[in-house]
């Protein structure tokens, strides 16, 4: 929310939301308590918006106060910056304030230019990897597409569905929450509700597969190499598909999808939150997180939840009125691909290319069990806490060997004091890790781990000297 003493200028915002409640002016100033000439003069930007009168509007409409001051149109200011580093527009890169001049004036045009830029660049990736096969080019692009659409709905959420929340806590409410019986509980509810009973079936009768179910057999088997938490979830899961598939594809229906698989792999995601919000209810969990500051390991035994359950469930908790850290999450395997991302605050995660290796998410498959710390920090400056830890499938066997990831979750520097993992760490004195976004748009000169030269920079090279980092380049564009 905007300070008292804060003032903004956001004028075509202003005249975007009087104009799509379909009032005049001379109607919103009156409304305002203000003269029609000073809301015309804020609406062309002649006049800042004062937080007295930003205040005065929530009081009288009905609006997103955080949208409507631009809080929420970080990730898309970041986007439209990284968009216009490519090559595609050299000499007509634009710096970090131009685009949120950009966003600020017209949103929509900026989700246009990125779409335009992202099919672009999918186009270009995909037909060179799989060369003149333009079926399978066309495939890729409806893949790539579908998966980023889901992303950016879910961002423009925040990861946060009130309405799988409440469902998911009657839901716990009505079968008891015990985590020592909670598998108990679902399959109770499947049985007597649905009329299916639960198999663990062995690995040799499905061999591909942790769940299937059986509509014939009226059954649901399960793999015994899930283990309990994974049991659970599968479950809750199961049950969200059941009893709330109306919401669930209401909710899909909302985010204007691009096509069925799109929308398959929304619906999928949604009653993936669903099951994660049965096993940790939000107002307990919530609770439950503040009161341990926010302890990964200490909440999975409490809720009998796995490492990356517990993790990603901290990320959804931005109901307004029992709010948690606005943190950022992301998985990745042991060759730096990166199969989950979200961001609640500012942090931004690059649609191309890895993790920045100076970030020590990579260093946690090489201290297995340990939680990692740091305090990073972006080429704008903003400064972020991070902790990073490796996760095991227990999933696996001799013959096909658990799946490795590294999961990293973080905060703006400001939540830090929040979080037990900061206690002692000396945040206010130590000196933050200069990280990029990855090496491709990263600026930053002498890095020792640059594997690539940065998309928009002009390379040179001096037969005199050898750097740190063999891609030197020039600071002007």
């Amino acid at each position: 929310m905007a300070k008292s003493d804060e003032k903004l200028l956001v004028g075509p915002r202003l005249r975007r939301f009087r104009t799509s409640m379909g009032i005049t002016q001379a109607r919103m100033a009156s409304d305002l308590g203000i003269s029609t000439s000073y809301l015309n003069l804020m609406e062309r930007n002649q006049r800042a918006l004062s937080a007295k009168v930003l205040l005065k509007m929530a009081e009288i409409y009905d609006f997103d106060l955080a949208g409507f001051t631009g809080a929420g149109d970080a990730h898309l200011v970041a986007e439209v910056y990284e968009a216009m580093r490519d090559p595609l527009f050299k000499g007509a890169s634009i710096s970090k304030s131009e685009a949120e001049d950009i966003v600020s004036s017209s949103p929509n045009a900026a989700r246009a230019l990125l779409k335009l830029y992202s099919n672009h660049r999918d186009q270009a990736l995909r037909a060179s990897e799989v060369g003149a096969d333009r079926d399978k080019v066309e495939l890729l692009e409806q893949t790539g597409e579908a998966v980023e659409s889901v992303r950016r709905f879910i961002h423009a959420n925040r990861n946060h569905f009130d309405a799988l929340n409440r469902a998911a806590e009657k839901l716990a409410g009505e079968i008891g929450f015990n985590k020592a019986f909670v598998v108990s509980a679902l399959t109770d509810r499947l049985r007597d509700k649905h009329g299916l009973s639960v198999r663990i079936v062995p690995i040799d009768i499905m061999p591909q597969m942790l769940r299937y179910f059986d509509r014939h057999s009226k059954r649901i088997n399960l793999s015994e190499l899930l283990p309990q938490s994974g049991r659970r979830f599968q479950l809750a899961f199961q049950i969200g598909m059941l009893e709330h598939r109306e919401l669930i594809d209401a909710i899909t229906a909302s985010a204007n999808l691009p096509g069925r698989e799109a929308e398959g792999l929304c619906r999928t995601n949604l009653a993936n939150y669903f099951a994660a919000a049965v096993l940790m209810p939000y107002g307990r969990f919530f609770k439950e997180a503040e009161q341990c500051k926010y302890d990964i390991d200490l909440l999975a035994h409490r809720f009998g939840t796995s490492f990356e359950q517990t993790a990603h469930r901290l990320t959804t908790l931005q109901r307004p009125d029992a709010r948690g850290v606005p943190f950022f999450f992301i998985r990745i395997d042991v060759a730096g691909n990166v199969s989950k991302r979200f961001s609640a605050g500012r942090f931004h995660f690059s649609k191309f290319g890895g993790a920045c290796p100076l970030w020590n998410i990579h260093e946690c498959f090489s201290t297995p069990g340990q939680t990692l710390t740091q305090v990073i920090q972006m080429p704008d400056e903003t400064t972020y806490f991070s902790i990073a830890r490796m996760v095991s499938r227990s999933n696996g066997t001799f013959n096909a060997p658990s799946q490795k990831f590294a999961i990293g979750l973080g905060c703006d520097i400001a939540y830090a004091p929040r979080l037990i993992y900061a206690q002692g760490r000396g945040i206010d004195t130590s000196a933050p890790t200069p990280i990029g976004t990855n090496c491709y748009l990263c600026e930053r000169q002498n890095c020792r781990q640059r594997a690539h030269a940065p998309l928009n920079k002009t390379l040179s090279f001096d037969p005199r000297a050898r750097g740190v980092s063999l891609f030197t380049f020039k600071d002007e564009d």
